[in-house]
């Protein structure tokens, strides 16, 4: 089975971010990328199919700006995919989701594959639009919110598990198809030091962007800038839980003017 999995690199959780000079994107050297949320949850279902199909391969793609996607690739190499492309971008192209699916759909087009994976939507900007535009541009069928995702070789069929509203619905599904994955339905694994030593000297495929139509549509931030700083926490010393509630309404009564 041959598994195409893309990723985004999106900012470590715990990285202080910056503001470009211009305040139009991130500051790169200001920020740790990781593989997160659903796109981790893809990562792992992919690597799980590979594990329960004799001769599957993963590869795994991205579209971004360096140094962050390099790095985000070896991880995911580290983990125990087997091929990795990037699409190498201009930095303020990571926050459009067309120029990104555009890019993928041509990367993944001569690449053979059965079963692509995404993240249900990606961990920083989270609009969800990826998945479903690269579905059309590829031909395939596309199922999101999808939370477990197995191969029946019996039948030669995905069955997988969808999250709705109403509940959990069953599908099955023949190859190719793209599937947005909303989470794995075991914890995603965690790279063992020589896999992560290994990676480093992996061999990862650069791929040249699409020339985008003269009438793409752009959706690019104008502006990014920080939260204001937050003011400090107040504690409040207590002995019982009767007391602290009695001192938090008079603090909100009396200073944060909350009640009447």
């Amino acid at each position: 089975m041959e598994i195409v999995v893309c990723i985004k690199p999106v900012p470590d959780a715990e990285t202080r971010l910056r503001a470009s000079a211009d305040g139009t994107t991130l500051d790169p050297e200001s920020v740790k990328f990781v593989v997160a949320g659903y796109d981790e949850s893809a990562v792992e279902q992919a690597l799980l199919l590979k594990e329960s199909v004799p001769g599957s391969k993963v590869h795994v793609i991205s579209y971004g700006p360096a140094p962050g996607t390099e790095e985000v690739l070896r991880q995911a190499i580290a983990l125990g995919c087997d091929q990795a492309s990037w699409i190498e971008a201009p930095s303020e192209s990571i926050s459009d989701p067309a120029a990104t699916t555009r890019a993928l759909a041509a990367a993944i087009g001569p690449i053979p594959h059965d079963l692509v994976l995404c993240g249900k939507q990606a961990g920083d900007d989270e609009s969800g639009l990826v998945g479903g535009g690269l579905a059309e541009l590829l031909g395939l069928p596309d199922f999101g919110c999808v939370v477990d995702l197995r191969w029946e070789a019996g039948t030669s069929r995905f069955r997988f598990q969808r999250a709705t509203e109403a509940g959990q619905e069953t599908w099955e599904a023949p190859t190719p198809l793209l599937v947005g994955l909303q989470q794995a339905w075991n914890d995603p694994r965690t790279a063992k030091l020589p896999a992560i030593l290994r990676s480093r000297k992996a061999t990862i495929t650069k791929i040249a962007p699409p020339a985008p139509p003269v009438d793409a549509p752009k959706n690019l931030a104008e502006r990014f800038e920080l939260p204001a700083p937050r003011t400090g926490a107040k504690m409040i010393d207590y002995k019982t839980p009767e007391e602290a509630a009695q001192k938090l309404v008079k603090i909100l009564r009396e200073e944060a003017k909350v009640f009447p």
